[in-house]
């Protein structure tokens, strides 16, 4: 597979996590370098395990993922949102905010931004194509462009303040519609 096919696939791949690490950085709770950057390798990890997950199962958990995928990152990305947007609208003082780069959160946020790459793996399967080499690319694009988003989201929260928690969780419902429109109307 020529390199810019797997780098075109990787940026493709990335946009989620992208989104959702623009969204992290701006809630402000991802301040601290170490938070950053483990959002950021989450991510990429994700990315680079999902392709290898997919390549490995190859036709066999297809046809029962793919039926349903859509619906799972959907409501993962709502219920994020819908947290980030409560916790937006309560008192600062009352309120610590959730560091999404911990605990199930970190986790649940990986899963949903790296779904379609286990797609990616059960395709490179299909054409016989070596994981490895994709799936290396995409997980340190993602990791790379995650945290870009973060340095990004916290430049949009200095402008905007706790508006940015809001808007970032309406860009999560966003994002969560895009995906199961995508898959509905496949487009």
């Amino acid at each position: 597979m020529p390199f810019y096919q797997v780098i075109l696939i990787a940026l493709g791949l990335a946009a989620d996590a992208f989104a959702v690490s623009v969204v992290a950085g701006s809630t402000g709770a991802t301040r601290d370098h170490r938070s950053m950057m483990r959002l950021s390798f989450h991510f990429g990890l994700f990315q680079f395990i999902m392709p290898v997950l997919g390549w490995l199962a190859g036709l066999s958990i297809e046809r029962y993922v793919h039926s349903f995928d859509h619906w799972i990152v959907c409501g993962l990305l709502m219920w994020v949102a819908v947290h980030m947007i409560r916790s937006a609208r309560t008192d600062e003082e009352n309120v610590v905010q959730q560091d999404p780069s911990r605990g199930m959160m970190l986790v649940i946020l990986s899963v949903a931004t790296s779904l379609d790459a286990l797609a990616i793996g059960l395709s490179l399967a299909l054409l016989r194509v070596s994981i490895w080499y994709p799936s290396v690319v995409i997980g340190v694009v993602t990791g790379l462009m995650s945290l870009f988003g973060i340095l990004l989201g916290q430049r949009f929260s200095r402008k905007f303040g706790k508006r940015a928690a809001e808007i970032g969780g309406v860009l999560l419902i966003l994002i969560g519609i895009r995906i199961l429109l995508a898959h509905i109307f496949s487009v």
